[in-house]
Parts: structure tokens; C-alpha cells; sequence
């Protein structure tokens, strides 16, 4: 492996010249820098990253830490993330945690100020009490996609409005005419997805629409539950005439639950999700939903944990950013109610 001094050696300057030019840092003249790119260019060097983290306490790399790489929504996040990091020259690093706290904190201590000088956290079932600490040693972390806008978590965060994406789907259930609607809550009732609920319940309620305990089911945020949840509430309630999923992977399970108990959709059943991830759209029928600015929330997390880098991790006020509103996507899967 090429090193900095056989490239400086090649181009006729000192190793600290070298890494001046590669880092755009200094005063290096015009002929100088072009000499020792053609030598870089010549000799394949590469600089050796972990090393120069460790060197120089910084690294060129963010971290982006998530509960399950298998939910499509994770890599979909990730690549919006990649993108808005690439643009500030920086590169993305994505720990998945498997829903384990102990890989989520490993990552933490091991990777957090010394691989990556900043981390975003995607549901990494990780205490506020482990960010806390982490943000005490002085490692800026941005929590992404948090639920509640009106409520700070203490750490910096970019907030959607999913309290909104529950109203947006009860509404437009309503509007379609339906009046018996059953509920897959892809977390438990006081979990993560749980303001998508509430929303939901608030849109049902303002209505004068019922919506009763047995209307609704909590599960995980897996396709395969999403199916087990619908063929149990259309078994303890054939009358239901719609579907709402607070995530897109166990509203499609529905879909096929429904499928396979001979169901029309949206003829027999309506069914809609929340997120917009790219299953959503290319299911057939496609699966109406309410779809989340994934791409603006990724960009606006870089941004913010950017700032928080360049201030130090100065800024004690746990800043919110909130993310564009939420919005309805409608597909072939939900149709006015069956008369």
C-alpha cells in the first residue's frame, strides 16, 4: 500500500504538504497542488481513514445507526442520507442494530467520536439515557424522524408530523364513505408508532365515527404480522369495510391477508399505510398511503448534525428542525365504501 511519504517523495514536498492538498487545508501554490495530485494519481494512494480518525480525532464519516436493515424504509433513508453527506464530502457509515440495545449501545461506544464524528439515530432501541452520555463526551447526535413535533426529546432532533399522517388516512377513509374501520398498530400502544394512532382515533372521534378496543390490533412492523393482524380482525369483525396500518409493510400484509380470504380491494376492503417506501408503490394493487418526507428529513438530519459538528457540539438547546408536512398518496387500494 502506497504511503504519504512515498507521495511526497514522488512530487518533491514534505508528507505535511501532502495532506494540506488533500484536505484542501493551508496554503499550497498552484503548481505545488497539481504535482502532488499527479503523484497521488500515479502511485493509487488512498488515505488510510481509521487511521487518520485516530491520528487527529475526526474522522471524514457520519454514522447512521438503524433498528433493522431488512424494513425497506431503513435503506431508503440511508441512501437519502448518503446523498445529503457525499455533498459536505463526508462518508456514511450504517450500523444496524437488530433491535438489540446492546449491539446499540457497542455502537455507540466504539464507533461514536472515533469512525464517525457525528451520529444519526433511526430507532435504534437505544435509553435517552445512552444518547445522553454520548452527547456528554462531546459526540453530536441527531435524532431522525422523531414522531412527536410538539414534544422535545431532549436531544437535537428532525421531527415529522405523524400525528398528522394518522389524520390524513382516517380522513381520507372518511371521505370515501367508510364508517367501520379496523386498525394494525405496528407497535405497542404506547410505542413508537403510537401518535400515528392517535391521530387516527382524533380524526374517527371528531367525526362522530366509533372505533372500539376490538377494532384494533398491536403488532410488529413486519409484513408477515401485518397479515396475522388482518386475518384476526376480519375474522372477530367481517363487517369492516377498511384498513388503516400505521406503516406501509403490514398494511400490505393486510392486502395479502385479505387476498387470501377471497377479498376485492378496494371492492371488499380498503386499505391504507403510512410512509410511501417503494413497495407501496410498485404492489398491485398499489397501496394507498400517507407518504412521509423521507428524502427533506435525511437531508435536514445531515444538515443539522453538520451544524453541530462545526459549533462543537456547543449548542445545548437540543435544537428540533420539523420536517414538510406529511402527504396522501392515493392508489387503487382504497375505493368508496361497498353499499
Amino acid at each position: 500500500m502506497t504511503t504519504l511519504a512515498e507521495v511526497a517523495a514522488r512530487a518533491g514536498v514534505t508528507p505535511a504538504t501532502v495532506s494540506n492538498v488533500l484536505r484542501k487545508r493551508g496554503k499550497v501554490g498552484e503548481a505545488t497542488r497539481q504535482r502532488v495530485l499527479d503523484a497521488v494519481d500515479a502511485l493509487g494512494y488512498r488515505p488510510h481513514l481509521t487511521a487518520r480518525a485516530l491520528a487527529e480525532g475526526s474522522a471524514p464519516t457520519l454514522a447512521l445507526m438503524v433498528s433493522s436493515i431488512a424494513n425497506p424504509f431503513y435503506p431508503e433513508f440511508a441512501l437519502a442520507a448518503e446523498r445529503a453527506a457525499r455533498k459536505n464530502g463526508r462518508f456514511l457509515i450504517v450500523c444496524n442494530t437488530n433491535e438489540d440495545p446492546v449491539i446499540a449501545r457497542a455502537y455507540l461506544d466504539q464507533i461514536a467520536g472515533t469512525l464517525s464524528e457525528g451520529v444519526l439515530v433511526m430507532n435504534a432501541k437505544l435509553d435517552f439515557e445512552d444518547l445522553e452520555k454520548t452527547l456528554a463526551r462531546g459526540t453530536p447526535i441527531v435524532l431522525c424522524m422523531w414522531e412527536r413535533p410538539d414534544v422535545s426529546p431532549g436531544v437535537p432532533c428532525v421531527a415529522v408530523d405523524f400525528f398528522a399522517a394518522g389524520t390524513l388516512a382516517a380522513q381520507h377513509l372518511l371521505d370515501l364513505g367508510h364508517t367501520r374501520i379496523g386498525a394494525i398498530v405496528a407497535s405497542q400502544r404506547d410505542g413508537v408508532q403510537a401518535a400515528r394512532y392517535e391521530g387516527f382515533c382524533h380524526t374517527l372521534h371528531e367525526a362522530g365515527v366509533a372505533h372500539l378496543e376490538e377494532d384494533v390490533r398491536f403488532t410488529r412492523d413486519e409484513v408477515q404480522h401485518g397479515y396475522d393482524a388482518a386475518c384476526d380482525l376480519l375474522s372477530a369483525q367481517p363487517d369492516l369495510t377498511a384498513l388503516f396500518a400505521t406503516n406501509d409493510l403490514p398494511a400490505l400484509g393486510a392486502m395479502h391477508a385479505a387476498a387470501d380470504r377471497g377479498m376485492r380491494i378496494p371492492q371488499d376492503l380498503s386499505v391504507i399505510g403510512i410512509t410511501d417506501i417503494q413497495l407501496a408503490r410498485e404492489s398491485r394493487p398499489g397501496l394507498s398511503t400517507i407518504a412521509v418526507p423521507t428524502d427533506a428529513a435525511a437531508a435536514m438530519a445531515v444538515e443539522l448534525l453538520e451544524a453541530l459538528i462545526e459549533s462543537g457540539g456547543r449548542d445545548q438547546d437540543a435544537p428540533m428542525r420539523v420536517a414538510p408536512q406529511p402527504v396522501l398518496v392515493q392508489r387503487a387500494s382504497t375505493g368508496p365504501v361497498r353499499r
